[in-house]
C-alpha cells in the first residue's frame, strides 16, 4: 500500500501565545474546544442575512475535526435553531456532538438531542422593537435599513442603505438611547446594530462552555466586534494557564486582527484552516 500522503503545513501564529497555543491543539486534541462565530467566520457576510449560509465546505471540515476534539461550538449572535439551518448542522455524521450558542450564549443547540433551550424573552426586546419604526422614520434619509426579529434580540441592519456607513453612524446614538431606556444594551456591528439584554456576551459564553468541558486548551475564530468578549475570555483562559488560539477570519475589524495570533482571509479560509488541522490530528 501507498503511504498517505503528507497534510497541508499549517499557517505560524505571529505570537508565541499563539503557537502555544496551536501546539496544545494538535498535541491533545481530545482535551480542546474548537469554538468558532457563524457570519463572516463560516458563513460569507451578505446583504440580506436571512440568505446567509455556511460555507459549503464549513460541514465537511468541522465533521473531520469534530471527531477529535473534546467539542466544536458554533457561538454566535443568531438564534440557536437559525444558526443550525443556515449551517445545515443537524444529523450530520461526525457531528453528534456539536453546540451552537445562540444569543450569545442565552440559548443552545446541542446535536445529540437536537433540541434548544431558551430563556423567556426580555421584556425590553419587545418593547423596543415597537418603537423601532418611530426612530428609523425620524431618521428618514436613512431609508434602506432593515429590522431583523431575533427573539431574544432584534438588530438593525445598514448594509442596503444608500449610505451605509453614514446610516450606521446616525442611528448609533438614538439606538444606543433605545436600548438604555428599555433595559438593554447596543451590540455594533459589521453594519447591524443589535438591541439586546445585558448580561450575556460570547466571552461569558466562552468561559462557561469550557469551563463545563474542562478543556485544556481552545480555539476561538470570529470576525467581528460582538467577538472581542470571546477574545478577551481566550486571553484571561491563557493568563489562568490554559493554551489558547485567537484567529481573526479577516482584516476587516483591525480591532480583532491586532489582537489575533493568526489572521485568514474569509470563511473559505477558515474552513481551509480546520480542514487542514483535523488532517494534523
Amino acid at each position: 500500500m501507498g503511504s498517505q500522503p503528507e497534510p497541508e503545513p499549517l499557517p505560524t501564529p505571529v505570537t508565541q501565545a499563539g503557537r502555544d497555543g496551536l501546539a496544545a491543539i494538535v498535541a491533545r486534541p481530545e482535551r480542546a474546544v474548537v469554538a468558532l462565530d457563524f457570519d463572516g467566520t463560516l458563513a460569507q457576510i451578505v446583504a440580506d442575512p436571512e440568505q446567509a449560509r455556511a460555507h459549503p465546505d464549513a460541514v465537511p471540515a468541522l465533521a473531520a475535526l469534530a471527531p477529535h476534539v473534546a467539542s466544536v461550538a458554533v457561538v454566535t449572535g443568531r438564534p440557536a435553531g437559525v444558526a443550525v439551518r443556515y449551517g445545515g448542522f443537524a444529523g450530520v455524521p461526525g457531528l453528534e456532538h456539536l453546540v451552537v450558542l445562540g444569543h450569545y450564549g442565552a440559548e443552545r443547540w446541542d446535536a445529540v438531542t437536537g433540541t434548544v433551550r431558551t430563556p423567556d424573552p426580555h421584556p425590553g426586546v419587545a418593547a423596543a422593537r415597537a418603537e423601532l419604526p418611530g426612530v428609523l422614520d425620524t431618521h428618514g434619509a436613512w431609508r434602506g435599513t432593515w429590522i431583523e426579529e431575533k427573539g431574544q434580540a432584534v438588530a438593525v441592519h445598514t448594509r442596503r442603505a444608500s449610505d451605509p456607513e453614514a446610516a450606521y453612524e446616525a442611528l448609533r446614538a438614538p439606538l444606543a438611547d433605545l436600548a438604555t431606556r428599555h433595559g438593554l444594551v447596543l451590540e455594533p456591528g459589521r453594519m447591524v446594530l443589535e438591541l439586546r439584554p445585558p448580561g450575556m456576551d460570547k466571552g461569558v459564553a466562552l468561559a462557561a462552555y469550557v469551563r463545563e468541558v474542562g478543556a485544556e486548551a481552545v480555539l476561538y475564530a470570529g470576525d467581528d466586534l460582538g467577538d472581542l468578549p470571546a477574545f478577551a475570555a481566550v486571553e484571561k483562559l491563557r493568563s489562568d494557564g490554559v493554551p489558547g488560539l485567537l484567529v481573526a477570519a479577516d482584516t476587516v475589524m483591525p480591532e480583532l486582527a491586532e489582537r489575533a495570533d493568526l489572521v485568514l482571509d474569509g470563511p473559505a479560509s477558515v474552513t481551509a484552516f480546520l480542514r487542514d488541522l483535523a488532517a494534523r490530528m
